[in-house]
């Protein structure tokens, strides 16, 4: 991903709280993580943004795609040579794809093959999708096959592809939901077992031996009381793996891929860090 000028603000006023921090509170290390929470916050907010954008700019290529694979094998069905129905291409409203439509079209009118044209139109547009479609709409001119049945059927396919797509982000939306209820649940779940339970622990010296006569019992040999903070610290980075594999999960359930799962992951990641370290600058 390219750093765009919305990353660049986020990581110059993730520095800038950062600077802050650390002249204002370097003496208080509650506060002190809790404000780099808030920068991280400030990093990570463009890159959610942007992943978001990127999702959304796919799923209208591909629709656009899809409408011009249709009108495209409506044109080459009516006797139009494939090469000639591509540059009246350019004169249609294709959305996000007119930029490479016309690209295409001029391709294809300085006399580059219609084959090689296609491939620098998939690659400058980087859809999986479109790569698959085009990759058969060029073993189908080079193996002499019928180009309008090939085309008809990729734009049939493709729509296949996205209709699958939308009844499988709706059919587990509900899952979704589930996911960050149970997360929030696990979040509560922790911080009443570092606040309320682990506490309880801190008075406990360990276990004495009642063998031998108890007057021999000498209490500068009875172990330190623990000390809640240092069990309670590896509770932060459960939450932050937690959230990590459960943001995961959730983009590849709902969109198929990983990098989808990555917003996911920011979100709960860094609400459970606020929510950890303000917990503990709050109530701890």
């Amino acid at each position: 991903m390219k750093l765009k000028r919305m990353h660049w603000a986020g990581i110059i006023a993730a520095g800038i709280i950062l600077v802050l921090d650390l002249v204002f509170f370097f003496d208080n290390q509650k506060m002190m993580l809790f404000i780099m929470g808030i920068a991280l916050g400030a990093v990570a907010l463009p890159f959610i943004i942007g992943i978001g954008l990127q999702s959304q700019k796919d799923q209208k290529i591909n629709e656009m795609f899809l409408e011009m694979s249709r009108n495209l094998a409506e044109s080459v069905s009516a006797g139009t040579p494939i090469s000639k129905s591509l540059v009246n291409m350019q004169k249609k409203n294709y959305g996000v794809l007119n930029p490479h439509v016309s690209k295409l079209a001029n391709q294809i009118e300085l006399g580059i093959p219609v084959g090689q044209a296609f491939e620098t139109f998939a690659e400058d547009i980087d859809s999986v999708v479109v790569k698959r479609a085009v990759a058969l709409i060029k073993e189908a001119g080079r193996a002499g096959g019928e180009i309008d049945y090939i085309l008809d059927s990729t734009a049939k396919s493709i729509s296949e592809i996205e209709k699958l797509k939308k009844e499988r982000k709706s059919a587990i939306y509900n899952l979704v939901v589930q996911g960050y209820i149970i997360f929030f649940i696990f979040i509560g779940i922790v911080l009443v077992m570092e606040f309320k339970i682990v506490p309880l622990t801190a008075d406990v010296g360990g276990i004495v031996s009642l063998s031998g006569d108890i007057s021999n019992f000498d209490k500068q040999e009875t172990p330190a009381a623990l000390d809640p903070e240092s069990l309670t610290r590896p509770f932060l980075y459960l939450l932050l793996t937690q959230g990590l594999f459960v943001g995961l999960t959730i983009g590849k359930l709902t969109e198929g891929t990983i990098k989808s799962g990555l917003k996911h992951s920011f979100i709960l990641m860094i609400t459970s860090f606020l929510i950890s370290t303000g917990s503990r600058l709050f109530i701890g």
